[in-house]
């Protein structure tokens, strides 16, 4: 009985390994066809897809939806709120305005 049970769990274990290892592709085998081109969708009504996040920059490149504004004292994009910390002026657009030198919004 022990001699069968070894012989049967032999060969689940040789067929396991078998199914499982990946087989050479034949010679003769044809490469697989490309897939077909996707027919081109039909976009005249349709809205379009929301920009990326980050991809809202100005004319200086500075990235409104993140906070930065052009200040043209130190010549560089600035968060409001964190320059107002810096350089000890009120966290507000007035004195933004007036520090960097620009219209308020």
């Amino acid at each position: 009985m022990r001699m069968f049970a070894r012989a049967v769990l032999s060969s689940c274990l040789v067929f396991g390994v078998a199914a499982c290892t990946p087989s050479a592709p034949s010679q003769d085998a044809a490469e697989p066809a490309a897939p077909a081109p996707a027919p081109a969708a039909d976009t005249a009504g349709a809205p379009a897809p929301p920009a990326m996040p980050g991809a809202d920059r100005d004319a200086h490149g500075c990235i409104g939806s993140a906070g930065y504004s052009w200040c043209e004292r130190t010549a560089q994009c600035e968060r409001p709120w964190e320059l107002a910390e810096r350089e000890g002026f009120d966290n507000d657009a007035d004195a933004y305005a007036a520090w960097c030198g620009v219209a308020p919004d």
